[in-house]
């Protein structure tokens, strides 16, 4: 070419530039080490309940299909009813699964997060917004507790949701209450949170055999 040399610059990431960006994906995801360890493989399907089944093979397909839902109106995953039938384990390994994928996850476990969030008020609007515009977000153990939430609990969870829901960004929830009582609770937030996981949503009804926890330990 008229004598002239061309250089081009190519970029390659290497194996190694890739596993440190997974390593900070997961430590922003305040994910603990031992939720890390919870994958597909080593929840007990053995003996379990046909809901449970059920509420594994959605948390599959989830996964699965989550290239495809993430833009759709309907792009989130709830697990609800039953304490300890290992809705937190299924969502767990979603979001662990989806982190290995190079895929954002925040983890906010209700109650412990909002006693974080009320230490520092300060820093309210800060966490709220990283809360609201993480790419996915597992909300674990949402209404949790005897009482009812506070006017103030549920001002933070609606800010939260809606924004979600009109930027379309994917949710995993995991709560003890059903759809029908979250709406009873706030009408504003159970509705919303029903139509985002319309179609990938899990309710398990069933008395202490459905434990799932006691058959793991």
């Amino acid at each position: 070419m008229n004598g002239e040399e061309w250089l081009m610059d190519v970029w390659v990431t290497c194996d190694c530039v890739e596993k440190r960006r997974l390593q900070r994906l997961f430590q922003a995801s305040a994910i603990t080490d031992e939720f890390a360890k919870k994958t597909f493989d080593n929840f007990e399907l053995g003996q379990v309940h046909e809901i449970v089944r059920e509420a594994y093979a959605v948390a599959c397909e989830y996964v699965r299909d989550f290239d495809k839902l993430r833009n759709q109106r309907s792009n989130s995953i709830a697990l609800l009813g039953r304490p300890g039938a290992g809705k937190t384990h299924l969502l767990m390994a979603v979001a662990n699964n989806l982190l290995a994928r190079g895929i954002g996850v925040v983890y906010f476990p209700y109650v412990e997060g909002f006693n974080e969030l009320r230490k520092d008020l300060d820093q309210l609007d800060e966490r709220v917004r990283r809360l609201q515009q993480a790419e996915v977000l597992f909300i674990d153990d949402l209404f949790k507790g005897r009482s009812e939430p506070t006017e103030w609990q549920k001002e933070q969870l609606f800010a939260m949701i809606n924004y979600r829901n009109l930027q379309k960004l994917p949710m995993l929830i995991s709560s003890e209450r059903n759809f029908a009582q979250m709406v009873e609770i706030d009408e504003a937030i159970g509705s919303r949170l029903r139509d985002m996981a319309r179609g990938m949503t899990v309710t398990i009804i069933g008395n202490k055999d459905l434990n799932y926890r006691m058959r793991e330990g």
